[in-house]
C-alpha cells in the first residue's frame, strides 16, 4: 500500500510556547493556593512545553487529516476528511495577545458532541485560516469526485425500477415453480 501524498505539513509559530505557558500560569495564579506550582511551571515549562512541541504534528493529506501529540501519553488521531463537518477556528483573550489561533476539528457522528467537546483541538498553526481553508477545501473535492462518479448499484437499463422489480418477482416465482414441480415428480 503506498503512502498517501502529503499535501500540507503544518509549522508551529513559536509564540504558541509563551501561549501554553502564560495560560497556565495564568490560571494557577487565579487560583491562588497554588501560586508556589505557578513558579514551579514557570522554571520547568518551557522544557516541558519543547518537548511538547517536538511532538505535535498536523498533517494534511490527499484523504485525511492526522494529528500526533503528547509527550508521556503520545496520541495519534487519523480523521478522515469526508467525515470532517467543520473547522471551528477561536481564538481567546490571551491567544489574541500572542497572535496565535486555534481550530477544533468537528466531525460527523462525533461521539462526545453532547457536551460542546470536540475530537481535536489543535492550537499555534502557522497561518491557521490557510490551513483550515486547505482541509476544507480538499474535503470538498473529495465530496465533489464522490459525487460525479457513477454509483456501483446504478440500474444497466433505463427500465423503471418497479418493473424490473416485477419481472424479477415473477422470474423467482416461475422458478419456485419448476422446482416443486420436478421435486414432486421425483417423490411420486
Amino acid at each position: 500500500m503506498t503512502e498517501p501524498k502529503v499535501l500540507w505539513e503544518a509549522e508551529f509559530n513559536d509564540k504558541v510556547k509563551g501561549y501554553y505557558l502564560w495560560s497556565t500560569v495564568v490560571i494557577l495564579c487565579v487560583l491562588i493556593v497554588t501560586i508556589p506550582i505557578a513558579v514551579l511551571y514557570l522554571l520547568i515549562g518551557n522544557w516541558i512545553l519543547n518537548k511538547y512541541l517536538e511532538n505535535l504534528h498536523c498533517t494534511l493529506t490527499e484523504r485525511t487529516l492526522e494529528i500526533k501529540k503528547g509527550i508521556l501519553n503520545k496520541r495519534e488521531s487519523t480523521v478522515p476528511l469526508e467525515k470532517i463537518t467543520d473547522l471551528q477556528m477561536f481564538q481567546g483573550p490571551i491567544m489574541r495577545y500572542f497572535g496565535v489561533k486555534g481550530f477544533r476539528v468537528e466531525t460527523a457522528g462525533q461521539s462526545n458532541s453532547a457536551t460542546g467537546g470536540s475530537l481535536v483541538n489543535i492550537i499555534g498553526i502557522v497561518d491557521t485560516p490557510g490551513f483550515r481553508k486547505a482541509v476544507l477545501d480538499q474535503r470538498d473535492r473529495l465530496q465533489g469526485a464522490a459525487a460525479t462518479s457513477t454509483p456501483a448499484t446504478a440500474p444497466a437499463s433505463s427500465e423503471p425500477a418497479d418493473d424490473r422489480l416485477i419481472e424479477t418477482v415473477a422470474e423467482i416465482r416461475d422458478a419456485l415453480h419448476r422446482i416443486e414441480t420436478k421435486l414432486e415428480s421425483s417423490n411420486g
